[in-house]
């Protein structure tokens, strides 16, 4: 586990400059969290804001970990084992359909639902 730094403010974003690897666990504590790589298959990532990942999505994704329902998880490659925001929670068991699987992609909560959409390209 990586500690954030700073002054744990709600502005405060913990950014990640390594791929992560299984059994890893970062915490952005009172703000977002930008990954620049890979979370691989069993590591997480939690933040109580915002969550960016910025490679491959393919462990668990945790948004809004102190209730935040407005908490957005964006990924350049959707392939996670675990979508959370503000403890609403989806677990994915089987594989996404093709417009979602690998694609960018945002999910946000909707509700008590969480909603996942593809990101278009804007070339």
């Amino acid at each position: 586990t990586i500690p954030p730094t700073g002054t744990g403010a709600s502005s405060e974003t913990l950014v990640i400059r390594h791929p992560l690897r299984s059994g890893q666990r970062i915490y952005a504590r009172g703000g977002d969290l930008i990954v620049m790589g890979m979370v691989s298959q069993g590591a997480e990532v939690i933040a109580d804001g915002h969550i960016h990942v910025y490679g491959p999505l393919r462990g668990k994704a945790m948004a809004g970990a102190r209730g935040n329902p407005r908490a957005m998880i964006l990924t350049t490659q959707l392939d996670p084992e675990l979508l959370a925001i503000a403890g609403v929670y989806r677990v994915v068991e089987t594989r996404l359909p093709d417009t979602l699987h690998n694609r960018p992609a945002q999910i946000e909560l909707d509700g008590d639902t969480l909603r996942i959409r593809a990101l278009q390209n804007s070339a």
